[in-house]
């Protein structure tokens, strides 16, 4: 057996060779990314990205993420995209929402899903579907730790994404990090949702909280609070703190014995 020393340099190793491998290519990327400092980039497509988040609660949240960078790969040509989730966690999980997804201009009827019955299954129809040049890119939900997943598994989708020019993103979930040959790695948080306009206080369009963990694309800017508009991406700046919200009144006048619990509760 390795130890655990001994595997960690050698996930590092790994690391350190896909990115060297992945730098020609992408080197025209960079160059467009540094240009739009300040704003989240529009990638093109042929990467394999991954989004954590730290619950499976959180779910809807990358999805959203990930169909509004898929956005921008439709093209007439590239018109699918398919999602992939084993067919136990879809159960758990549930599925995309047809109407939530034309509302952001996503047609859902160009949405293909695929429901494998286990890990080899999955990976097995990502690498057909990357190979398809209708499909624009693959989401591929994953909920839980899986052995299959690997850095050869991982590579073998990175290095078909750059031959066929779709995109692949996986959704993760948990604190642990395993060795991949993605070419970006998220965090990704909800955070508030903007203002619903002539009602402050209903639920407005969603924002996320996105953090570059791992990339060579991004150099000066690795964090964003992030909303999304019919036109793509739209960047706010972060909450620097809790902001209050007005206290509702009581209905009528306080008792004095109520008064002093409430005073002593504060």
């Amino acid at each position: 057996m390795t130890s655990p020393d001994r595997q960690q340099r050698i996930a590092a190793l790994r690391d350190t060779i896909a990115d060297i491998e992945r730098k020609p290519a992408l080197a025209e990327a960079r160059v467009r990314v540094e240009a739009e400092y300040g704003r989240f980039p529009k990638f093109a497509g042929g990467l394999l990205q991954e989004i954590f988040t730290d619950d499976c609660r959180n779910t809807g949240a990358s999805l959203g993420f990930a169909l509004a960078q898929m956005h921008g790969l439709l093209t007439a040509s590239r018109m699918a995209v398919v999602h992939l989730q084993l067919a136990d966690e879809a159960q758990k999980l549930g599925l995309p929402y047809g109407p939530g997804l034309a509302h952001f201009g996503l047609d859902p009827g160009a949405m293909i899903l695929v429901r494998p019955a286990t890990m080899a299954e999955l990976l097995w129809a990502a690498e057909e579907a990357i190979a398809c040049r209708a499909v624009a890119g693959v989401v591929a939900d994953i909920a839980g730790h899986q052995k299959l997943l690997d850095f050869t598994a991982s590579r073998r989708l990175s290095l078909r994404a750059a031959e066929a020019g779709s995109s692949v993103f996986m959704l993760r979930y948990g604190m642990q990090r395993q060795s991949s040959a993605a070419q970006l790695r998220w965090h990704l948080l909800p955070t508030r949702s903007g203002h619903k306009q002539f009602d402050d206080r209903a639920p407005g369009p969603a924002r996320w909280q996105v953090r570059l963990e791992r990339g060579s694309l991004i150099r000066q800017h690795a964090e964003w609070v992030l909303g999304w508009t019919e036109h793509g991406f739209s960047t706010f700046a972060p909450r620097t703190g809790q902001q209050s919200r007005p206290a509702t009144p009581f209905p009528r006048a306080v008792t004095g014995q109520l008064a002093d619990r409430l005073s002593q509760a504060g």
